[in-house]
């Protein structure tokens, strides 16, 4: 089976982001949308290590940040 390619993420900044570095994650709706995986990563470090959750996982990792702040 061959299966199609997957896009690359266009990242989408955290709306708590305030571009003077500060804590921020940036994470890729379309690519959500498409693979069903939530990549999420620091907006800081562009090209390190991403993090791939289930919606599931980022609903809750969003709750999580809104009770936090």
């Amino acid at each position: 089976m061959i299966l199609p390619p997957i896009p690359a993420p266009d990242w989408t900044s955290s709306s708590y982001s305030q571009g003077n570095g500060g804590e921020c994650v940036e994470w890729a709706p379309g690519y959500a949308s498409t693979t069903g995986v939530v990549p999420v990563r620091d907006s800081k470090v562009t090209d390190g290590p991403v993090l791939m959750v289930s919606p599931t996982a980022f609903a809750g990792l969003v709750t999580l940040a809104r009770t936090r702040i």
